[in-house]
């Protein structure tokens, strides 16, 4: 069964770098992951506080139990529009009216000129 230091040392691997630069990026001593996966210890709490903030990716839950993936998935940092406060469902709201006016003022335009493109057209035959 792996460790939470196991998982740990899969996401080094993941993202590419040294177990040094990820010493260094979460501010542990230089070796404490590779220390800590020699002796199959346990990380400290506040190393996985660390961890977190400086790779928000990092699903925890994957890193404590392995359950789940690896790397947190888009959809879980959107918030649904009726989670978000009312002033951004407005905003987004009046946006999207915007929008709406602008593309059928454009196809009213095209509308408008095929309809005189046409009348010219039966002016000629005429």
């Amino acid at each position: 069964m792996l460790k939470t230091i196991d998982r740990l040392i899969q996401f080094i691997e993941f993202a590419g770098i040294s177990a040094r630069q990820f010493d260094i990026s979460i501010g542990a001593a230089n070796g404490y992951t590779l220390r800590m996966k020699k002796n199959h210890a346990s990380i400290g709490s506040d190393v996985i506080e660390n961890i977190i903030k400086t790779y928000p990716q990092l699903d925890v839950v994957w890193l404590l139990t392995g359950e789940g993936n690896m790397i947190k998935e888009d959809k879980a940092d959107i918030l649904e529009f009726d989670q978000l406060p009312k002033s951004k469902q407005e905003e987004i709201e009046y946006i999207i009216e915007q929008k709406i006016r602008e593309r059928q003022e454009k196809e009213l335009k095209v509308l408008l000129k095929e309809v005189t493109d046409e009348i010219e057209r039966s002016k000629k035959k005429n």
